[in-house]
């Protein structure tokens, strides 16, 4: 009977741990479906930003900003910024793992360039990693389960302050970008310099007649002036695409965890289920040997 005994120990543990991975499935998906409305609901606005400030900078032509800078040779500190956002708790699937080596393939390549790359670490999950892999971490960030902006927007200051002042020639986040529910893919981002606004502008003003438009083209006229309004936007554009990214790694990591105690419950159900058949098994063979001492018994007192 010790056999069956301990079939039926290890089948009320699969039970056990199949009610808790069910419990914290629920849990994700409540988590996963809130997060969702704040990522989708603020992804236009951080599109809709760096779209004006492309109209502003067709309107402009030649940008001169800080926060556009691209460091000569002579300016260069050879540092750069690398954000890397993970969760705090594990039991996630891949989501961690898949940030941490995107963000050791970016550190490995910046280091072959001769780039010395400082890491800003959030989540207690990527701090431990680095830790273990002896990296040294510059700043340890704060990782909540739901971002606030003003906390996103003082480390975003943060940044935008060491760029402006030189000290570091770019600023990038290794993150997990939410695609959709059943896509996340992880990145490497750059958020410093701000790319991609003055090459994605469309041709100055002095290429083509002021009154000129394309089919389907808009004219603005800007008041404040244009330059005064990129002020005001580039600093803003950098804190929504820091935030938008604070955003999808907390949508992927509820979205991971979700997927993945699915995974562990439905592998509790099958395990659950094999183990009652051994149980059926060792209890029938049981009762066929005891049967059979009990025959041989009665066999031997009849001679």
């Amino acid at each position: 009977m010790a056999k069956a005994r301990a079939i039926v120990k290890r089948r009320k543990a699969v039970r056990n741990i199949r009610k808790i991975t069910k419990t914290m499935q629920m849990i994700a998906t409540a988590k996963f479906q809130k997060s969702l409305k704040r990522a989708t609901g603020t992804k236009p606005f951080t599109l809709k930003v760096r779209e004006l400030v492309r109209e502003l900078a067709a309107s402009v032509g030649e940008i001169d900003h800080p926060l556009l800078r691209r460091p000569s040779a002579e300016e260069q500190t050879n540092r750069i910024g690398l954000v890397v956002l993970t969760s705090n708790r594990g039991l996630a699937g891949a989501y961690n793992g898949s940030v941490i080596r995107m963000a050791m393939r970016f550190v490995r390549e910046q280091s072959a360039a001769g780039k010395t790359v400082d890491l800003y670490i959030a989540g207690k999950k990527g701090i431990s990693s680095f830790n273990f892999q002896k990296k040294p971490i510059k700043q340890r960030l704060e990782a909540k389960d739901a971002p606030i902006y003003a906390d996103v927007e003082k480390i975003a200051q943060q940044f935008i302050d060491e760029f402006t002042e030189g000290k570091l020639d770019a600023v990038h986040i290794a993150y997990m970008n939410f695609i959709s529910a059943g896509q996340q893919r992880a990145e490497v981002t750059t958020v410093l310099p701000l790319a991609g606004v003055a090459e994605s502008a469309p041709a100055p003003a002095g290429k083509k007649p002021e009154t000129e438009t394309l089919p389907g083209e808009t004219i603005y006229d800007f008041m404040p002036s244009a330059k005064e309004l990129l002020d005001e936007l580039l600093p803003q554009t950098v804190k929504a695409a820091m935030f938008q990214a604070f955003l999808d790694a907390t949508t992927s990591e509820h979205v991971s965890r979700m997927i993945a105690m699915k995974s562990a419950t439905d592998n509790a159900d099958k395990m659950q289920k094999a183990l009652s058949m051994q149980y059926n098994r060792a209890r029938q063979s049981q009762i066929t040997t005891e049967l059979s001492e009990i025959m041989g018994g009665v066999e031997a007192m009849k001679k």
